[in-house]
């Protein structure tokens, strides 16, 4: 607030004639009515807009943070996308039988990742399924937790091979399987840890990139390593959202197998031979696939009306003899999101629903998905288990792999459960919801299998101010608050960890993905916004 000075001139000579009180009163009243008329030029107050001169005060960083934070890209930018494009190589897909120490595409990350250590001046320890990279000796730390395993990636749907940085395609994309979950963030954290070794400052914490090798897909031998380790006091995982993330929904999981049971079928009439789609549990399919038999010019003219009538997906319908194909294509994304995505799956079904299909393994998944899960993502039509969080928002249901085996069809539910329900509730539902569709059906499903993960809150960490003013700082948003994602991450494992990107808030996260990139742009941005959490967070102020 500006400063106002109001000068009254008490000339008592030309006053003597006025008693003492009388002028008193006189002098008052004139200051006074100097002040109602001055303050309103006299208070100054912040701009509500944010002017691209002014850093936004209320989200204010040491001038080392921005200094060192402008240098990491100057200096490094150009370096960090080549060294991404190395890492990107490497087809980091968990195999069965196989670990980071006996996988051929493991081993070349995990040797890429120490010669860019060594050839940034970190020191380098790897430890199997765990890889650390550090800055410092201290042994007060700051965490930064990845991982540098992918989700599989299917060729035939990206431009150039997923394991190459594709930067010519769509210019200011790094389009690449890894470029934002979470190779990206690998090599941004390490540039931004090379920036404030490069300037000498000193730290009050060791910085400790921890790299794990199988948060894809098995947590337990990170659980093993935490054992006989002791992580930071306070961390921060590079692995989902901006401002903050401070809450994360609990990966779940319903799967069974429908058996095959083919009674009735008519050799003359129309019949669903199979249904099938998608690749991996935690993405919302991309594509399905249908088979039938004896469908006629009529039949085959109504599946194609509701094919054109639903928004984002692509249909192929393929005539060989009396046998039809058709195959779907949607919108893959991660299955914490399955809103931002087009399921081929549940689209598929939508279209085939409402026909008396001859009772089968295909037309009794076909059934399961149009009748139990539709069109929507949270649980509309699956019994009683649909419920919301005032913060995390509501539970989403995703079918994420329905395939077809000799025993049965396989089918996979992916689901993101908010705080609001015990798992003991949900696993009484859920199993009502099937009982009830098994008996309506006349079928017995088998091997069902579920998990409810738990939901977490972390919104008393301390360095959760520092961060939300770090990201309001350069993303010159006012008063960012910290939010809730449905992501699952590994963050879950360590104390005072919180979420802090690469992804912006409002924009469809890519990562699980078909079409996986992050731009040039963000990539810039998020090499500043670590460096300069770094520098508050570890660097003596």
């Amino acid at each position: 607030m500006a400063k106002c000075h109001v000068m009254v001139n008490n000339n008592y000579k030309n006053m003597r004639t006025l008693k003492p009180l009388f002028l008193q009163r006189i002098l008052i009243s004139f200051a006074l009515f100097c002040l109602v008329l001055l303050i309103p030029f006299c208070v100054s107050y912040a701009d509500d807009g944010f002017q691209a001169s002014d850093k936004y005060k209320l989200n204010s960083i040491s001038a080392t943070s921005d200094m060192l934070a402008n240098y990491a890209v100057s200096q490094y930018g150009e370096q960090t996308v080549e060294s991404l494009a190395k890492l990107i190589r490497f087809n980091t897909v968990a195999v069965d039988g196989l670990t980071p120490d006996t996988n051929p595409e493991f081993i070349k990350f995990k040797l890429q990742l120490k010669r860019l250590s060594e050839q940034l001046g970190l020191d380098y320890a790897d430890h199997g399924y765990v890889v650390l990279i550090g800055l410092g000796e201290s042994e007060r730390k700051l965490g930064i937790i990845t991982h540098g395993d992918v989700q599989p990636a299917d060729p035939k749907l990206w431009h150039k091979s997923p394991y190459e940085l594709d930067i010519t395609t769509t210019p200011g994309l790094l389009i690449g399987r890894g470029t934002e979950d979470d190779k990206g963030p690998i090599v941004t954290a390490m540039y931004a840890m090379k920036a404030i070794k490069d300037k000498g400052l000193s730290l009050d914490r060791r910085i400790e990139l921890m790299v794990y090798m199988a948060e894809e897909s098995d947590w337990g031998p990170l659980k093993a390593f935490l054992k006989g380790f002791t992580p930071a006091d306070i961390n921060i995982t590079i692995d989902a959202e901006y401002p903050v993330v401070t809450a994360e929904k609990g990966w779940s999981e319903i799967r069974f197998l429908i058996p095959n049971s083919e009674t009735g079928i008519e050799a003359t009439g129309p019949s669903l031979l199979t249904f099938s789609g998608g690749s991996f549990a935690s993405q919302v399919p991309q594509q399905a696939t249908a088979t039938l038999i004896n469908i006629d010019a009529n039949l085959l003219e109504k599946i194609k009306q509701r094919s054109e009538l639903q928004r984002g997906m692509r249909y192929q319908f393929i005539s060989d003899g009396d046998k039809l194909t058709i195959m779907a294509d949607g919108k893959s994304v991660h299955s914490s999101t399955p809103e931002d995505g087009v399921n081929a799956v549940t689209h598929l079904a939508a279209i085939l629903a409402g026909f008396s299909w001859p009772k089968n393994q295909a037309s009794l998944t076909q059934s399961f998905i149009s009748q139990m899960i539709g069109l929507g993502v949270y649980a509309e039509l699956f019994g009683d288990i649909a419920y919301s969080d005032d913060f995390m928002g509501k539970m989403t249901l995703a079918p994420t792999v329905v395939n077809s085996t000799e025993k049965g069809a396989e089918v996979v539910m992916n689901l993101r459960r908010p705080l609001g329900k015990s798992a003991e509730l949900l696993e009484r539902q859920t199993q009502e919801a099937l009982k009830e569709w098994q008996q309506a059906h006349g079928v017995t499903l088998q091997q069902v299998e579920t998990y409810w993960g738990e939901p977490k809150l972390m919104d008393k960490a301390p360095h959760l101010t520092t961060l939300l003013s770090v990201f309001g700082y350069f993303a010159r948003v006012k008063a960012p608050k910290p939010i809730a994602i449905g992501g699952s991450t590994n963050s879950k494992l360590f104390p005072n960890a919180l979420s802090f990107g690469p992804a912006m808030p409002g924009v469809e996260y890519t990562g699980h993905s078909e079409h996986e990139f992050i731009t040039h742009e963000q990539f810039m941005l998020n090499l500043k916004m670590y460096t300069a959490a770094f520098v508050e967070l570890a660097v003596k102020q």
